[in-house]
């Protein structure tokens, strides 16, 4: 009988030694256990299935922005026209109620980059971890802290930033390792350790330039703080320490702007520059440059623009009478709407009622919201009627810059910055899986237009 219990007493301890170091596996640990089986499974895949037409293309889509041409390997998320944005599967609302989270309840982007890279969700234990560790890499070298202190103010804040991530290149272990020849199975390594290393300074450059450019520097001796987690840090790096609601939103700012397919400018950017072998920190700056289009990530600052001419115009006369007749003003002027209609969302960006269900809970009074949610009653009806746009339904743009200027952060320039840290965490482990799989370069076929004339004559003969 002793002898049985304690057979059954060491087994227990056993397992509860398994689990605890199952529990204790870094991200790191993680992803070099599965990605062998995934990366034999994908060249099996290409193997077998390598010469299926997976589409066809159409002139207008070689004129047309390459819209809708099925060409590019993203393994972080998919963009569906009706359900929205899954990442890994899970659609947003999935996302907040499955992750573990910091807080009352917004999803943190440590553990969306978990799952972004391996697909699966890492323990709450696991994520305060990886949050410790973007903690600890948060320092930048002394030159990259002196270039952003001495880059003239009306420079975009956005410009600031790619300058600051070019810089720093100086600490590209990847690039260090390429040059000292090391193999390329081992390249995901050197890129997994940029990441951590960007992703972990990416607050402290944004801060930098945000106390720069609009508070004179006095922000500047704010420091991470290791036990925080990664909202946490950056709102109090800007000057929001102890404000709770904020932090709740830097965690759902983060992780909802993070990824979005990987087709968009500031993805494929960074994803094209890294496939010809450049570092992360090179090609994620070029998805920054990207991403300060007002066609992209810019739009939100247009947006918010538009939103405080609109309110000066109709002066708190948010009816749907006056609010129609604005938006017809401005459709008749020729300008578009802006933070309305997507590229492939045919629905109401989950990501906008992410950021309206966050205000109706924290301020559903404010009249910017108002405002906004005055427009998203009438816009959508307005636009069909005009007939121009094949999606008349509001995306993310439209409302992130509303919670912002709610709780004082009222810079609208800074605004892409924040969208940029956060785009990272989607692009960057990209990278990583790219160089894990062992992706070629990109280089795709172009034609002149004369020579698609000649194509399309020598197609219709046929």
């Amino acid at each position: 009988m002793l002898r049985t219990q304690t057979f059954t007493a060491l087994k227990q301890a056993r397992n509860f030694s398994k689990n605890n170091l199952l529990q204790a596996k870094t991200l790191k640990d993680t992803f070099k256990d599965i990605y062998p089986a995934k990366a034999a499974a994908i060249k099996e895949f290409k193997k077998q299935y390598g010469d299926v037409v997976i589409d066809q293309v159409k002139l207008s889509q070689a004129y047309g922005g390459m819209r809708g041409i099925k060409s590019l390997v993203w393994e972080g998320s998919v963009l569906d026209p009706v359900e929205g944005i899954r990442f890994r599967g899970l659609t947003i609302p999935e996302v907040t109620e499955q992750l573990p989270k910091f807080g009352e309840g917004s999803p943190c982007p440590e553990a969306l980059l978990w799952l972004l890279l391996t697909g699966e969700k890492p323990t709450l234990e696991q994520t305060k971890d990886l949050s410790r560790e973007l903690a600890s890499r948060a320092e930048l070298p002394e030159h990259t802290a002196k270039l952003l202190d001495s880059l003239p103010k009306d420079l975009h804040p956005m410009a600031q930033f790619s300058i600051a991530v070019v810089s720093l290149e100086s600490e590209s272990k990847f690039a260090k390792a390429y040059a000292a020849g090391v193999n390329k199975s081992t390249y995901w390594d050197y890129a997994y350790e940029d990441t951590l290393d960007l992703l972990g300074k990416l607050p402290s450059i944004g801060a930098r330039i945000y106390s720069n450019v609009f508070h004179n520097g006095k922000l500047n001796d704010i420091k991470v703080d290791v036990n925080a987690d990664y909202g946490k840090n950056l709102a109090s790096l800007l000057g929001f320490k102890g404000n709770e609601e904020f932090n709740e939103l830097m965690r759902l700012y983060l992780t909802i702007h993070s990824d979005h397919e990987g087709g968009n400018v500031s993805a494929h950017t960074t994803h094209l520059v890294g496939s010809a072998l450049s570092s992360p920190y090179l090609s994620f700056a070029a998805g920054l440059n990207g991403l300060a289009g007002p066609l992209h990530g810019r739009a939100n600052q247009e947006v918010l623009e538009w939103l405080f001419k609109f309110r000066e115009a109709v002066k708190g006369d948010y009816s749907k009478e006056s609010i129609e007749k604005y938006l017809w003003d401005t459709l008749n002027s020729g300008r578009v709407v802006p933070g309305y209609g997507h590229a492939v969302l045919r629905k109401t960006d989950p990501r906008y009622m992410a950021q309206r269900e966050f205000a109706l809970k924290h301020f559903p009074d404010y009249d910017l919201f108002k405002l906004v949610s005055a427009i998203y009653n009438v816009a959508p009806e307005v636009l069909t009627k005009q007939g121009k746009t094949k999606n008349p339904w509001p995306n993310v743009d439209s409302h992130s810059g509303v919670l912002l200027q709610y709780y004082g952060l009222t810079e609208a320039s800074f605004y892409t910055v924040l969208f940029g840290i956060s785009r990272a965490f989607g692009v960057l482990p990209q990278l990583i899986l790219d160089r894990a799989y062992g992706m070629a370069i990109e280089r795709p076929k172009s034609f002149s237009t004369e020579k698609f004339k000649e194509l399309v004559s020598n197609l219709n003969k046929k």
